[in-house]
């Protein structure tokens, strides 16, 4: 067979097993693409092409052998906040790291799964922005237009996977951190349920706001890398029933009620979504009408929520400060942010994890009317590479809410939410919008998804190639 970068996952692993293809040469293509990309859109902090061969060679004489194993022999990449043994952690921070002394429980499933991990992926500094830049590792860039950021923070995970040089990548959500680079990258991303991927050695992460998630071209693959990750350490806080979320894919969900929401959450910033985006979302909508749902417009309870994600997010970031080599390099907006988060630490952090539980009833009451909420992802599309990095204290905030609004009160309930492609404005750039649903609804949620990708093929459409660097504006 004739193989490039149009093989997803679920068909690597198929081409694998049939013995079309050895994980060498897959291994070896990955390398090379990542090479050859990695001056324009510098989707990796570091790239393991001697020890990803030799896990190749392995996995090929494994296939030899007979043996069979969900992901075997198939190159992946995971995101730049998990510990890789015998690799740093940096998490888009400058200084020298040291390694890591062994696999986060995400990476060890994904090794007994049998993947191959290529390399980690640029992100963000500590997570915070939904852009990939900082004098680190430098400015990642958005396949589909090298002049604007693929967002971020698995800006990394979203450039790679969507210029084929992996099928599929892990990222991290915790405001949006999978959802909106994908929805900038054309991509799906899965946010599942708090726990359902371990994000051990930090079972509370973010205070219990970031969870692991999973990039993919389709909901097949984000979905079958999903189950290949979930599970959880001996030691996890959040450990939710086990799901095998791949069996939704083709699933017919049934007629649903869904709940078409364009009204941003409340905020301190005002903002409204672009009109394209607005357009875009409002099709899909129409199209999930034609697919035999009950749509109607309506909004959660969304309430004075962000109150409560404040002191959990920057709480978080002052406990990765504590444990950063040499906080000196940070970003001043970083050092902010910590600096707030130790002022936060107690009795409002406190308070905010109880508000969590009340918050939950109230949306329950939500989804006792819809079975599933459909909202944009973004407020605007992907903005030009510096537009935000530029900016300075509360002007990066205010930029960061007015631009992605939808996407926190999820990490703040602990649900799950999948971004699906939503088509392009602009001057080509894609965006996407959130099926949203209430507790360890992922199977729903995966169903729904694959219903629209059925129809609507996003898959089938890709960034120029090569990519092609633009200078930003």
């Amino acid at each position: 067979m004739t193989y490039d970068r149009s093989a997803g996952l679920v068909e690597t692993r198929r081409a694998l097993a049939a013995g079309e293809v050895t994980s060498r040469a897959l291994v070896e293509r990955a390398l090379a693409r990542i090479q050859a990309t990695q001056p324009t859109l510098n989707a990796f902090r570091v790239v393991r092409a001697e020890a990803a061969l030799a896990e190749a060679d392995a996995a090929d004489r494994e296939l030899a052998a007979g043996t069979r194993r969900p992901l075997l022999g198939v190159p992946v990449a995971v995101k730049d906040d998990m510990d890789l043994a015998g690799e740093p952690t940096a998490f888009g921070c400058a200084g020298v790291f040291p390694a890591a002394a062994e696999d986060a429980e995400a990476v060890r499933r994904l090794r007994a799964a049998g993947a191959v991990i290529v390399g980690k992926t640029n992100t963000c500094e500590l997570g915070q922005w939904p852009f990939t830049e900082g004098p680190a590792f430098g400015d990642t860039r958005n396949p589909w237009h090298t002049g604007h950021t693929p967002g971020g923070s698995s800006g990394g995970s979203a450039a790679a996977v969507a210029a084929g040089l992996v099928p599929a990548a892990l990222g991290s959500d915790g405001a949006g951190s999978v959802r909106i680079p994908a929805a900038w990258t054309g991509l799906v991303g899965i946010k599942p349920q708090r726990g359902r991927i371990s994000t051990w050695p930090r079972g509370e992460s973010f205070q219990g706001i970031t969870v692991n998630g999973t990039l993919a071209r389709t909901v097949a693959d984000a979905a079958l890398l999903l189950d290949a990750a979930s599970g959880n350490h001996a030691r996890d806080p959040h450990r939710p029933p086990a799901l095998t979320v791949a069996d939704a894919v083709g699933r017919d969900p049934g007629r649903l009620r869904i709940a078409l929401s364009l009204k941003p959450p409340f905020t301190a910033v005002r903002t409204r979504p672009h009109p394209q985006i607005r357009a875009r979302v409002t099709e899909l909508a129409e199209q999930l009408a034609r697919l035999g749902h009950d749509v109607e417009e309506a909004d959660p309870p969304y309430g004075q929520i962000g109150l409560t994600f404040v002191p959990r997010a920057t709480a978080g970031i002052a406990e990765w400060v504590r444990d950063v080599p040499d906080p000196a390099l940070l970003d001043r907006r970083t050092r902010d942010a910590a600096r707030l988060g130790r002022l936060l630490g107690g009795a409002p952090l406190r308070a905010a994890r109880r508000a969590e539980t009340v918050l939950q009833r109230r949306f329950d009451g939500f989804f006792a009317s819809y079975d599933v909420i459909l909202a944009p992802t973004t407020a605007a599309p992907p903005p030009r590479i510096g537009a935000l990095y530029r900016l300075r204290g509360p002007a990066t905030d205010r930029a960061m809410i007015a631009a992605c609004p939808y996407a926190w009160p999820w990490n703040v309930l602990g649900w799950p939410g999948v971004n699906v492609p939503a088509g392009f404005a602009g001057d080509g750039l894609p965006v996407g919008a959130q099926l949203l649903g209430p507790a360890h609804s992922e199977p729903l949620l995966v169903s729904v998804a694959a219903q629209l990708e059925s129809e609507l093929r996003w898959h089938e459409r890709w960034p120029p190639e090569p990519a092609r660097p633009t200078r930003a504006a």
